[in-house]
């Protein structure tokens, strides 16, 4: 991967949907070169899939919560009833195993209060939870998909 690469995975993280000849030409490349390159990120795996963002607000989809899991169960049992039943929920956009306090963490996206609580009913029934702590978002200060390529790999 070299500067040009990244510059178009920059430029696609911004707007998938620009057309192949302005990419090319802001990143200085034929069209053809250009069309080349996301062929070969594509197969290689680095650009994943393609999506559209949708307004949450707009689809009345406003509250969103993020939600402690702490376990005594340290198994693979438990870890795979629990990850199936979290990843069958479709307002679970996120979804963590993480070091520290916490032993899970799940960015949970619901119209209201009452949504988030059928949510929570069904993340408490998906496997034995020794706590559960909810933090509801008062205000989205930063949100971005794209990923910060100024300290990526180069060359490699």
């Amino acid at each position: 991967m070299d500067r040009k690469d990244l510059a178009l995975l920059g430029l696609l993280q911004l707007d998938a949907s620009l057309p192949i000849s302005t990419l090319a030409e802001k990143v200085s490349l034929s069209p053809t070169a250009c069309w080349k390159r996301i062929q070969r990120l594509t197969k290689e795996g680095i650009i994943r899939r393609q999506v559209c963002l949708l307004d949450r607000r707009k689809l009345d989809l406003g509250v969103t919560v993020f939600v402690g899991v702490k376990t005594s169960q340290h198994n693979v049992g438990w870890l795979e009833q629990f990850t199936s039943g979290v990843r069958a929920l479709p307002e679970v956009v996120e979804f963590y195993r993480m070091s520290g306090d916490v032993d899970y963490l799940l960015k949970v996206v619901v119209s209201d209060i009452e949504g988030f609580d059928r949510v929570y009913k069904k993340i408490i029934e998906t496997a034995e939870i020794f706590d559960v702590s909810s933090s509801f978002s008062m205000e989205e200060l930063k949100y971005t998909t794209a990923l910060p390529l100024d300290n990526a790999a180069v060359g490699r």
